[in-house]
């Protein structure tokens, strides 16, 4: 009897086994999304291209205008650290077997409360720093718990439940921000500033959220594969049924992973209001959870490679602004370029998919005949 639960989503990145493999997944992790980024910006350089501009210089202006100077890169880490947090999001979501596509949601209603608990209160810096970054989590955790609940224990899609939550949190903070959040006096739909004592400091260049950022990612490789929490979720994406058998509270542990992945998000929320923007702004949040997919399916649900992915793409966000004004390409060809490496990366994924269900129907057509 094939203990394979047809509801879950295994998208490979959590198999060890390579006995279990086909010739897609003999291709090592690292090469595909090498390949996957070259291709995307080889088809990017035929696109500048046609428009009459050198590929070759329209990359480098993208490029230096991030990394050439200290204000480019201050504004890579900037970009980078929310993009670093929602890849992880998306990534502890995979390796559960679960496909969060509501980091966006979660990452705005983690912004917008870090921004209500960075200036509603008064406190001192050591306390309300902390308080203000938790708080963010912990309403990205509760707004992801509850696709979470819906999957464990009414088997709803949390693919569908988490793009629903993603519209209602758009228009969720839209209203708190435009209404009872709004600063006072101000026609611009944003928050009051946060307090100086929730304000995340930057050393040198270097911004301190970036740093958390990183030390949260090493945790998470850490976590993921040294820790008995880790085990149970790489174990539900694997087999829920043998989990299940093996003791494993499966609809426990997907609740945990849904608002564990929330929280990220929360976080990267958090750490874009309180050192970033300094109060809640609905614009300038915009697709920084959408790239989260991107940068977990690049990194192939890898927690310390969301790390370079993140910075990849921080670096052509940061630098696409230059391209419009030095070469004259609209700056939407990044968006083209990474639509293209989400594309190529998950081609091989989507294969796997259609080739598996193909074997499983037809071993269910041969069981049929044999019973």
């Amino acid at each position: 009897m094939s203990t394979m639960d047809p509801s879950r989503t295994d998208l490979g990145f959590t198999d060890p086994d390579p006995r279990r493999s086909g010739p897609l997944d003999r291709i090592p992790s690292i090469v595909l999304p090498i390949v996957s980024v070259l291709l995307a910006f080889a088809v990017g350089a035929i696109l500048i291209w046609l428009q009459g501009v050198s590929p070759l210089r329209a990359y480098a202006v993208l490029f230096s205008n991030a990394l050439g100077t200290p204000e480019g890169l201050l504004r890579v880490m900037e970009k980078s650290t929310p993009l670093i947090l929602t890849g992880l999001a998306v990534t502890v979501g995979l390796r559960a077997g679960l496909f969060n596509i509501g980091a966006q949601g979660q990452l705005l209603v983690g912004a917008i409360g870090a921004a209500w608990a960075g200036y509603h209160f008064q406190l001192p810096v050591i306390v309300h720093l902390p308080f203000a970054i938790l708080f963010g989590m912990l309403c990205g955790a509760a707004w992801a718990s509850i696709a979470g609940v819906l999957r464990a224990y009414r088997s709803v899609s949390e693919v569908i439940t988490t793009i629903m939550l993603n519209a209602i949190a758009i228009a969720l903070v839209d209203y708190l921000a435009s209404q009872p959040l709004k600063e006072e006096g101000q026609p611009l739909t944003r928050t009051p500033a946060i307090a100086e004592t929730a304000t995340l400091p930057v050393f040198g260049i270097v911004p301190s959220g970036f740093l958390l950022a990183i030390a949260v990612a090493v945790f998470f490789g850490w976590f993921l594969t040294r820790t008995t929490q880790g085990f149970r979720f790489n174990t539900i994406g694997l087999n829920p049924t043998a989990a299940r058998y093996a003791g494993i509270s499966v609809k426990g542990t997907i609740v945990l992973a849904m608002a564990v992945s929330g929280a990220l998000a929360g976080l990267g929320g958090a750490i874009e209001t309180l050192g970033v923007t300094g109060r809640f702004e609905p614009a300038f949040n915009a697709g920084l959870g959408f790239d989260g997919i991107t940068i977990a399916l690049l990194a192939r649900a890898n927690p310390i490679a969301t790390i370079p992915a993140a910075l990849l793409i921080g670096t052509m966000r940061t630098g696409a602004a230059a391209l419009q004004f030095q070469t004259g390409i609209e700056p939407e060809v990044v968006d083209v370029i990474l639509a293209i490496t989400l594309l190529f990366v998950s081609a091989p994924i989507v294969a796997r998919l259609l080739f598996r269900n193909r074997n499983i129907k037809q071993t269910t057509v041969t069981s049929g005949w044999g019973s």
